[in-house]
Parts: structure tokens; sequence; C-alpha cells
């Protein structure tokens, strides 16, 4: 090998090298994309992240038991109880502590739940059609007819008051908000060249659908989950509030509420809850906003300032 050709291969496997440093990710820096990076987003995966560590450090973190009624009744907020104490003498602080702990698992439950079922029932339906969509989407239509806090309220009192029941009759109500998106998603995509090559070459139709579709129409049901996940608090907070969801002495965040409704003057009771609320409902709404823009491709290049 001449001096020539060795030089020429050296630069080649530096030119090659570089290519490779340039493509490969740097390793030892985490970067969020740029929707996550704007102050609102990290605003509400702060707020998101805090209250999910207190539901699950709670003990660590409440000053007394939530069941306990050791202190005077009807105390406003002061040193030894930071937020005042409720009409049987218990600490309206700790109580709405813990009851992150049962708000959020069971919301958790629901749009989880929710999505899984939406989805495959709407995936079903968009890739099948025929007597399958006509029945998946028409169940769908009478869910859609009623208002959904009116129809949940109706199942769960026919089920019994209870947070479990409060939980299936919401989930009876919320899916088929995915399956309408799910189903107009797999519409879009099944005729698309690369899901025909996969069916030409042998896929099957779950097959199609797992490896085809699902991983190109997944974006819109994460970004509608998380959206969705405020509203499931809201949802179960407000059956708790009507007397069907849970019942006493369960720290629930809409039961508290209801509870300072009766003790309107006393307006500690069911402001700290409903501040609780309000906290994690719109911090789901800001990682919702900010997840929509990370996933678009067309909003994820307006906010990294390229023109798409």
């Amino acid at each position: 090998m001449t001096n020539s050709e060795s030089r020429l291969e050296l630069e080649t496997d530096a030119a090659a090298g570089s290519l490779l440093d340039d493509v490969r990710p740097r390793r030892g820096r985490l970067r969020l994309p740029a929707a996550y990076r704007r102050p609102m987003a990290v605003l509400g995966m702060s707020i998101v992240a805090a209250w999910f560590l207190v539901a699950l450090l709670v003990p660590l973190f409440a000053p007394y038991d939530p069941l306990a009624q050791s202190f005077e009744r009807l105390q406003p907020p002061s040193g030894e109880n930071l937020f005042g104490t409720d009409a049987l003498g218990r600490d309206v602080f700790s109580r709405t502590l813990y009851g992150a702990r049962i708000s959020l698992p069971l919301a958790l439950f629901l749009v989880v739940a929710s999505a899984l079922i939406g989805s495959v029932l709407g995936a079903i339906a968009g890739y099948f059609g025929k007597w399958l969509d006509e029945i998946i989407m028409r169940f769908s239509d009478l869910v859609f007819a009623f208002p959904t806090i009116i129809l949940a309220m109706i199942v769960t009192a026919a089920l019994g008051p209870s947070l479990t029941n409060a939980v299936i009759a919401l989930l009876l109500v919320s899916w088929p908000s995915y399956a309408r998106v799910m189903r107009s998603m797999v519409l879009g995509a099944r005729s698309r060249e690369y899901v025909v090559a996969g069916r030409l070459l042998g896929f099957g139709p779950f097959t199609s659908l797992r490896r085809d579709i699902a991983p190109n129409v997944v974006a819109p049901i994460l970004v509608l989950a998380t959206l969705d996940f405020g509203n499931a608090i809201l949802l179960l907070s407000g059956l708790s509030f009507l007397g069907l969801g849970a019942t006493p002495p369960t720290p629930e965040w809409g039961a508290m509420v209801a509870d300072g409704v009766q003790q309107f003057s006393d307006w500690w009771i069911a402001a700290v809850p409903g501040l609780a609320i309000f906290t994690v409902v719109v911090a789901f709404n800001m990682l919702g906003d900010a997840m929509r823009d990370s996933l678009d491709p067309r909003t994820a290049g307006a906010v990294q300032g390229v023109k798409i």
C-alpha cells in the first residue's frame, strides 16, 4: 500500500468517525424537547412530580393522622394546624396530603384503563370496519348521547356509592373518546404504502396493527390521556362531592370539599382540597399541551424555530 493510499484511507476513516460523532447521541447530557423546556411545561412537570412524590411518601409529609379527631373543632389555620381543622377536629392539611394517595392512583388507573380499552376497540373498528365498526361506534354514540357526569352518576347510583363503583362508572363513560381518536387514525393509516407492503409480505391483521400502525398512531392517544388525567380527577372528585364516591371517613378531595360546603363560613375546609384539585388539573393541562407540541411535527418545528 502506497503512502497516498494510506493517507486517503486515514482521511476516510476520520471523516466517517466525525460523521458518527455527529449522528451518535451525546452521553451524559439529557436534553428534553424544546416544548418541554418552556416555563409553563417545566412548572407543570414540577407540580405533577411534587404531587406524586407526596402520594408516595405521604407518611413523611403529613404531620398528623388524617382520621384522628385530636383537635378542637373548626379551628382556623394556625401554627399547630397549618390549614385548620374540620367539623370533627381532624387536621385539614394532613387529610389533603393523604387525599393525594387516593385521588392520583385512581385517576391514573382510570386513564390507563380507558386508553387501553378505547384504543383496542377503536383500532379494531378502524381496521376491520363493516359490522364491527358499526357495533363499536354506535355503542360509543350511545355513551356520547348523555353528559359524562350524568351517565356516571346513574351508573354509580345503580351500583352503590363507593370509590370502586365510581371508577367503574367513569371507565364505562370514558373509553369512547379514545376509541374515536384511534379509529380515525387507523382509518388514515391502514391504506399507507408501508401497511399495504406488510400485508403483501404476509402479515396478519393483528401483526399489521401491532407493528405497522400502532407506533404511528400512538402519539395522539398519549396526548389525550395526559389531558384526560385532570378531567379524571375532576370527575372522581365530583362524584365524591355528590356523595356517590368516597364514603366517610375516607380523606378524598371531593368529599372534603363537600364537607366544607356544609361549613361555608369556615373557608379553609373546602379551600385547601379545592386548591389541590386545581393545581393537579392545571399541571396536567400544561403537561398535555407540552406533549402535544412535542409530538406534533408542525408544532414542534414552530417551537424550535424551524419553518416546516
